[in-house]
């Protein structure tokens, strides 16, 4: 849905999307995460909505993609079916869900890789759907959602760990202290309520962080 200059962007997305569906097939990627933003706004065109589901179809006989709304995004459109989603397709746009991993498999079919997927955390939304899993009332901002979110999963992780040592990733739509915005983002901020300290991910047990 994205225009520069009134110009719409749709060939050119098209384009892209072919070639990370050949570059898919010829290096047999095990698997495409996709941390927001899926759409320019939250209220998509219908061809933008119809070159993203051929790409997803495309892909998926390919292999698995995750997938979380960002900030542009509408939650609960993108989210929409998500629970009828199965095998190569994971949509992950509630916060509760970001402490369980998507498991992808190795070569021998056993666990080879954790993925976490967190969606955007809307500072004021997200405090209150997040807010069981808080000894105490979150302040409003993205530092203090995602921290309640990296808590949960260093708990899953180290959990899991006692049994095997396998590698993890978490996936953020997030704006991590420390970045630079491009022109196209969207400001909300308000005394540093969007920014989450890259410090926040130290500790946490995971071996990546994208």
């Amino acid at each position: 849905g994205r225009t520069l200059h009134g110009v719409d962007l749709g060939s050119a997305h098209a384009a892209f999307l072919d070639w990370l569906v050949g570059v898919v097939r010829s290096e047999k990627v095990s698997a495409v995460l996709v941390a927001g933003d899926v759409y320019d706004r939250a209220f998509p065109s219908t061809e933008s909505v119809a070159l993203l589901e051929s790409a997803l179809v495309r892909l998926c006989q390919l292999t698995t993609v995750i997938v979380t709304p960002g900030n542009h995004d509408s939650a609960i459109r993108l989210g929409f079916g998500s629970d009828l989603f199965r095998d190569r397709l994971v949509v992950r746009a509630r916060p509760l869900d970001a402490a369980t991993p998507v498991v992808i498999p190795d070569a021998d079919g056993r666990d080879g890789l954790l993925v976490y997927p967190v969606p955007y955390l809307d500072p004021d939304a997200s405090r209150v759907s997040l807010a069981s899993w808080a000894a105490e009332p979150l302040h409003r901002s993205h530092a203090s959602a995602m921290g309640a979110v990296l808590g949960r999963v260093a708990s899953d992780l180290e959990s899991r760990r006692q049994r095997a040592r396998t590698p993890s990733v978490l996936m953020a739509h997030a704006f991590v202290g420390g970045g630079a915005a491009s022109d196209s983002e969207r400001d909300i901020r308000v005394g540093g309520v969007d920014a989450v300290p890259a410090a926040l991910f130290a500790g946490s047990g995971l071996d990546y962080v994208a």
